[in-house]
């Protein structure tokens, strides 16, 4: 058995669990695009409305919330809901009445046995919940709508009118309309034709909400595997209707694994992680919303990237709202043995910070930050820009001497310095493993 199996199975993990978390999914609420327009200014990163926001974790099929003082930055753990299956991702509509969660009974964190691959489950859907607007505490709303398969990232257009749901396992991407009310509608057929990649891990609208971006990493190649290239899959997007435009993969594809993007808020930049290669790539976004061939820049996210250790990949990107910085996450779980224990071998699990350069889009990296846990699959920063809480999911053995001790898992939030760096400020420590990991969280405004 591997140390990784090992390190899983101590745990409580899978090891399709680990191997996922690495190949993630996205969306810390990756700063929706309407509620950036509508509800700050790019200029400022102040919020108008109630300037309040909630914090919603998720272990498992449970989902916590937190009170949220953005000027201490510290958060209070409030009341939890529990859904019929694991929460992946989810994504607030626009006017941040409603929140739509993605859930799965397959797929990372479900079962305690070390399985290969990951379980599939057999059931799939899209939760609508109410947001109570003194609280943040959610409410259902009218019933979850079925998904084909596991749910990996989800997302609703910029006019609040359609949620769109992307699915790893097989790759595919689906539409449901939004009835006036909030509450999920029905399925928009999509042409047969769509081409849709393989290993689908991200879906963001262009503001434009005339272009959709479905990011699909493909695979790393294995013993008996070759690679699976990843691309960029643009789409036309019209009333809830998708229609194949163009696909961007420098290099056909192959040793380009991109995780996650996000749109700068002012300038037609588009900002993208590639997972396995631990880069950050900027391209240019032409006039009908379609990514540049090739990227303007490419930058390392590591310290020391011409050494990597296995287990090291990029994960979420999110850009501050005054589009001057922009942070990724550095994730790594990689375990040897000491005596008969399987610990943490090192690697950097931080947030890294990239000044950017406003005439060129350039980013130069300014920071890397210790996220005090392991693997931060998720982070997100308030729509001011004051805070950011980084979500490490899984609780790992680290040698202490001559003697082991347990990493738990952890919320930990940073101060957002005027220069875009961070100062750690508090952690919390979330309660995980036996299956369960702290698989997704995100600030959302309160309405």
């Amino acid at each position: 058995m591997s140390s990784v199996t090992k390190t899983c199975a101590r745990l409580g993990l899978t090891l399709g669990a680990m191997f996922a978390a690495f190949n993630f999914l996205g969306v810390s609420i990756e700063r929706a695009q309407t509620p950036a327009s509508a509800n700050q200014s790019a200029s400022t990163g102040r919020t108008s409305g109630s300037g309040r926001v909630a914090l919603y974790a998720a272990v498992g099929n449970e989902l916590t919330l937190y009170d949220v003082d953005v000027a201490n930055a510290t958060l209070v753990r409030r009341s939890s809901i529990t859904l019929p299956g694991n929460i992946q991702e989810a994504w607030p509509h626009p006017s941040m009445r409603y929140l739509y969660v993605a859930w799965s009974n397959g797929g990372p964190s479900y079962t305690t046995l070390v399985t290969d691959p990951v379980p599939k489950g057999d059931r799939h859907a899209v939760s609508a919940f109410r947001i109570d607007s003194s609280s943040g505490a959610l409410q259902p709303l009218g019933q979850p709508e079925s998904l084909p398969s596991r749910p990996i990232h989800v997302t609703v257009d910029i006019s609040g009118t359609h949620v769109l749901t992307a699915h790893n396992d097989p790759s595919g991407l689906t539409v449901h309309r939004i009835n006036p009310d909030g509450t999920i509608g029905s399925l928009v057929q999509q042409p047969a034709d769509l081409d849709v990649g393989v290993y689908a891990h991200q879906v963001r609208l262009d503001p434009s909400n005339k272009t959709v971006i479905l990011v699909t990493r493909g695979n790393g190649p294995t013993a008996g595997k070759p690679e699976d290239p990843g691309a960029l899959r643009i789409f036309d997007y019209n009333d809830g209707l998708l229609a194949n435009r163009a696909a961007i993969a420098p290099g056909g594809g192959f040793n380009f694994q991109p995780r996650h993007l996000d749109f700068h808020p002012t300038q037609p930049w588009i900002f993208l992680t590639l997972e396995r290669q631990n880069k950050i790539e900027v391209y240019r976004k032409l006039s009908d919303g379609t990514p540049s061939p090739e990227p303007m820049f490419i930058k390392e996210t590591l310290a020391d990237p011409a050494h990597v250790r296995p287990m090291q990949v990029a994960g979420t990107i999110h850009m501050h709202p005054s589009g001057k910085f922009v942070y990724v996450a550095n994730r790594a779980t990689n375990a040897t043995d000491f005596k008969g224990n399987q610990v943490f071998a090192g690697g950097e699990n931080t947030i890294a910070v990239f000044a950017i350069n406003l005439a060129t889009g350039e980013p130069t990296l300014i920071q890397k930050i210790d996220t005090r846990g392991m693997s931060a699959r998720t982070f997100s920063l308030d729509p001011s820009g004051r805070i950011l809480v980084a979500a490490n999911q899984v609780p790992f053995l680290v040698r202490d001497g001559s003697s082991v001790r347990t990493v738990p898992a952890s919320l930990v939030a940073f101060r957002v310095r005027d220069d875009g760096k961070l100062d750690f400020a508090h952690k919390y420590d979330v309660e995980a493993g036996g299956g369960k990991a702290l698989f997704w969280a995100g600030i959302v405004p309160l309405p």
